[in-house]
C-alpha cells in the first residue's frame, strides 16, 4: 500500500459500513484500512451518540468539575488503580514522563447489572462509583457508555473484514470488556508560571485499548504525530466521532495498524485560564483476549515485533507506566 501523508484525518459515514449496501460497506472498509495503515485516525458521522446526549453529558461533567476538591475526592480510589470514579488532577503522567498531565478525569466502567450471573469476568471489575450530588449522572454516564460500546463493536467489524478475518473476530473479545468512558476536564490554569515549564494538557501518547472513540471536545488542542514528525490538528465536526487505533490493536496486527502518538497542547498563554473538556471511550477487550501478533500480519518483511501477553496483562503493566498503578 502507497504510503498516505494526510493534512487532515479521513471522514468517514459509519451508514455507509451498517445500511446493508454492499458496495458502500466494501468501500468503507477499504477507506478504513487506508487511513488506519497510515495515520490511525478517522472521523465518523452518523455513529448512534445523538446531540442531545452529547449536550447532556457535557452538562454533567461540567457541573461535577465544578464541586469542590474536597467533595470530588470523596469519589477518588487509588485503591482499585483509578479504574473508576475521579482522579484529581495531576495524578497521571504520560509513558516516560514524571510531569503530571495538566488534567483531572471521572471514570465509567461496564456495570455489573448488565454482566450475567454466569460470566467469570464480573469478578475481575469493581463497582461503579457515582456522585451523590449530581443524581442524573449514573443514567446519563451508562446511556453514553452503551451507545459508544455499540458504535465501537461496528468499527471493529470493519477492522476485522480489513484484516481479511470473520467480521464477529471480535465479538467475544469485546462482550462485557474493560473499556472506560473517561470525561477529562482540562482545567484553568490562572497563573502559568506556577506550574512545571514541561507540564502540558496531555503529553505525547499512544492509547493502551484496542480503539478510542472520542467526541468533539470543548476547544482545540489536539494534535497527532504523522510519520514524517509533522504535528497535525485534529478537528472533528460537531456530528463526529473521532476513532483512533489503540496499542492492543497495534501489537495484534503487529504495527499493520498504526497506534499514532497523539497529545493536547497547552493554549495561547492568554486562554490558559479556561476550561477545556473532552469525553474519550477507551474501547477495551476482556482480559484472557489473547494480543499475540496474527500471523497473517507476519512476513519476512514484517518479522513478529511484540512478545505475546494477554490484555490483562499489558494493561496492568501500562497503568504502571501511567502512575495510575502501584
Amino acid at each position: 500500500m502507497t504510503e498516505i501523508l494526510y493534512d487532515e484525518i479521513p471522514s468517514l459515514d459509519l451508514a455507509d459500513f451498517t445500511s446493508g449496501d454492499a458496495e458502500k460497506k466494501a468501500a468503507f472498509v477499504k477507506k478504513l484500512g487506508e487511513a488506519y495503515q497510515n495515520i490511525g485516525f478517522v472521523a465518523i458521522k452518523n455513529h448512534g451518540l445523538s446531540k442531545d446526549l452529547q449536550n447532556n453529558i457535557y452538562a454533567t461533567i461540567q457541573e461535577f468539575f465544578s464541586l469542590p476538591d474536597s467533595i470530588k475526592t470523596k469519589y477518588e480510589k487509588p485503591e482499585i488503580g483509578f479504574q473508576r470514579g475521579y482522579t484529581g488532577k495531576g495524578k497521571e503522567h504520560a509513558k516516560g514522563r514524571n510531569t503530571g498531565d495538566l488534567k483531572e478525569f471521572y471514570h465509567i466502567g461496564q456495570d455489573l447489572g448488565f454482566i450475567p450471573d454466569t460470566d467469570p469476568i464480573r469478578a475481575e471489575y469493581p463497582e461503579n462509583v457515582w456522585p451523590e450530588e449530581l443524581p442524573k449522572f449514573r443514567e446519563i454516564g451508562l446511556e453514553t457508555y452503551r451507545t459508544l460500546e455499540s458504535t465501537g463493536k461496528n468499527m471493529l467489524r470493519a477492522i476485522a473484514l480489513h484484516l481479511e478475518l470473520p467480521e464477529d473476530f471480535f465479538e467475544e473479545k469485546v462482550i462485557y470488556g474493560n473499556s472506560i468512558l473517561r470525561q477529562i476536564h482540562y482545567f484553568p490554569i490562572e497563573n502559568p508560571d506556577e506550574v512545571p515549564a514541561d507540564a502540558v494538557r496531555a503529553a505525547e501518547h499512544g492509547d493502551i485499548n484496542l480503539i478510542t472513540l472520542l467526541m468533539g471536545a470543548s476547544a482545540d488542542g489536539l494534535q497527532v504525530l504523522r510519520r514524517d514528525g509533522k504535528w497535525i490538528p485534529i478537528t472533528a465536526l460537531p456530528d463526529q466521532l473521532v476513532v483512533n487505533v489503540g496499542d492492543m490493536l497495534e501489537r495484534l496486527t503487529n504495527k499493520k495498524l498504526k497506534s499514532t502518538i497523539h497529545r493536547v497542547v497547552n493554549p495561547p498563554r492568554e486562554m490558559m485560564h479556561t476550561s477545556r473538556y473532552s469525553i474519550p471511550f477507551f474501547m477495551h477487550p476482556r482480559s484472557e483476549m489473547d494480543l499475540t501478533c496474527l500471523e497473517s500480519c507476519i512476513d519476512e518483511s514484517h518479522p513478529k515485533q511484540f512478545p505475546d501477553a494477554t490484555a490483562g496483562e499489558f494493561l496492568d503493566e501500562r497503568l504502571r507506566e501511567l502512575g495510575l498503578k502501584k
